[in-house]
């Protein structure tokens, strides 16, 4: 079969469907690819990387009249009828936002895939767009803040003077959320982040943010962001409104599925950030999530506080866009390649190919039946309660029986015993009180590695044997002697053996 990667169309768009690197893969698949002229240019990727890669650059015709089109966007009603009866399209076509798209594409004897509807489990990870392009325009949301913050992200001491760093809010933990939180991190800025999913904290934390909570709700269920309820919101705005004197740049991700995004900040909020700081609202194309913000421009405030709503920040980063996007699709179409024979077969079976199938032969199948996910960690059953016995306390006359007892027995060794035996055994009955509260002040996660290291210590029992060795004629001396010797060598080898390989837990690769 023939896969065509016609040029994308819409203002702006700079993606392609298809690299080099991808169309190699997809020629692996049994396919023949053809790619049409110019497809790739605002992408960096020439005609001549196309055809050295095995593909053949053709008209849009070609591209269009393929078995498999393969696009970024979906097509406009004028593309539709390009298309050829019996033909497969896949493309972000967002079928719960643009029911007339569907409409028209039912109304032909073709097959469309939305690459949006991927449903959110494991299995379908490789073919997930949206957290894809979500991960680029994460970080190139922080990229564009930078160019238009006109300051250091990190804090720096100069002759000048002391720079302090940047405060960056981060509002909403997903994909582009976390990987917002990454770049400002690795920029130097002191970043925070607040989510109404409890379960992303540790997320937060891992990238080296600082988790903002509002109030603790219920953990997600299948890993979307739920609408809030008015208490949250209440306190949510709250914290909008102390962290907008604080911050220097916000970043906005919250969205719900199949809804407007949610207003998180208002005019008098933005009002109170100090001039220069800046807001960049990705939601701004499902209407923003904060008040002002315009889709696909960068405005500037009466307080000087720019606000940037561009719809087109993965596209901004268009070769590597390109490229997790033709992965995705790659990776797609092995799902429907199972023989490897550059034939599609498309399984209603497989719930991941019936909930992208938005049309199947001209006839409409969107939406698809429900999948049952979960994000939730599961529910852990309650152990069963069993009744520990009552330890009686101890008698505290027992307590200073045993103290008395081990006077006694240092009392009787220095008044019998013969020299140097009873300051050796001063010293001893001191190292081990000494020993005890020392090593009673240590956290027990600590203990291995101490313990590990304090066997050094029995090096001493090393070098007292061997002079014993060199110094005694007494057959029974020096045969204790060796067996000290070995049980002090295993001793201290063993403790740096246990050291080394626990400090290498945490070496990198």
């Amino acid at each position: 079969m023939l896969i065509g990667v016609p040029r994308e169309t819409n203002a702006g768009e700079t993606r392609v469907a298809a690299t080099p690197a991808t169309l190699r893969q997809l020629a692996g698949l049994g396919y023949d690819v053809v790619v049409e002229a110019g497809a790739g240019a605002l992408s960096s990727f020439g005609d001549d990387a196309y055809a050295a890669a095995g593909g053949t650059v053709g008209t849009a015709e070609q591209a269009w009249q393929a078995d498999v089109v393969l696009r970024v966007n979906g097509p406009t009603v004028e593309e539709i009828a390009n298309l050829k009866d019996g033909a497969t399209i896949v493309a972000l076509l967002q079928p719960a936002l643009r029911p007339e798209l569907v409409e028209a594409l039912a109304q032909r004897p073709i097959t469309a895939l939305a690459m949006d509807a991927v449903p959110r489990i494991s299995r379908a990870q490789s073919l997930d767009v949206l957290s894809s392009m979500a991960n680029i325009a994460g970080y190139r949301a922080v990229i564009e803040a930078a160019h238009v913050f006109g300051r250091f992200f990190t804090g720096q001491v100069t002759a000048a003077g002391k720079v302090p760093p940047a405060k960056v809010l981060i509002a909403g933990a997903g994909v582009a959320g976390l990987a917002a939180i990454g770049a400002a991190n690795s920029l130097g800025a002191i970043v925070r982040a607040t989510d109404p999913r409890p379960e992303v904290a540790d997320q937060v934390r891992s990238l080296g943010g600082e988790f903002i909570s509002v109030m603790e709700l219920e953990v997600s269920s299948d890993g979307y962001a739920r609408a809030t309820g008015e208490d949250y919101n209440r306190l949510a705005a709250e914290m909008y409104t102390e962290q907008a004197k604080d911050v220097d740049i916000i970043i906005t991700t919250a969205l719900i599925p199949g809804r407007p995004a949610p207003k998180l900040m208002t005019a008098e909020q933005v009002a109170l950030m100090r001039p220069g700081s800046v807001i960049v609202d990705m939601a701004a194309a499902m209407g923003g999530n904060v008040e002002g913000s315009v889709a696909g421009k960068a405005i500037v405030t009466d307080n000087g506080v720019t606000i940037i709503g561009y719809t087109d920040l993965a596209g901004r980063l268009p070769a590597q866009a390109s490229q997790l996007y033709g992965t995705n699709l790659v990776n797609l179409m092995k799902l429907l390649t199972p023989e490897r024979d550059g034939q599609v077969v498309l399984d209603f079976e497989d719930v991941v190919q019936r909930s992208m199938t938005v049309v199947r032969a001209g006839e409409r199948t969107w939406p698809p039946p429900p999948v049952q996910v979960s994000a939730a960690p599961a529910a852990r059953a309650a152990p069963a309660r069993v009744e520990a016995p009552v330890k009686e306390p101890r008698p505290v006359w027992v307590r200073y029986a045993v103290i008395a007892a081990g006077f006694l027995a240092l009392w009787l060794v220095n008044a019998f015993a013969p020299d140097p035996l009873p300051s050796h055994f001063t010293v001893l009955m001191l190292a081990i009180v000494v020993g005890y509260y020392v090593i009673g002040k240590v956290h027990h996660a600590l203990h291995t590695p101490l313990m590990s290291v304090t066997n050094a210590i029995s090096g001493i029992i090393v070098v007292g044997a061997i002079l014993q060795l060199g110094e005694q004629d007494d057959a029974k001396v020096r045969v204790l002697a060796t067996v000290a010797i070995l049980l002090a060598s295993i001793n201290v080898f063993g403790g740096f053996a246990v050291t080394r390989r626990m400090l290498g837990m945490f070496n990198r690769g």
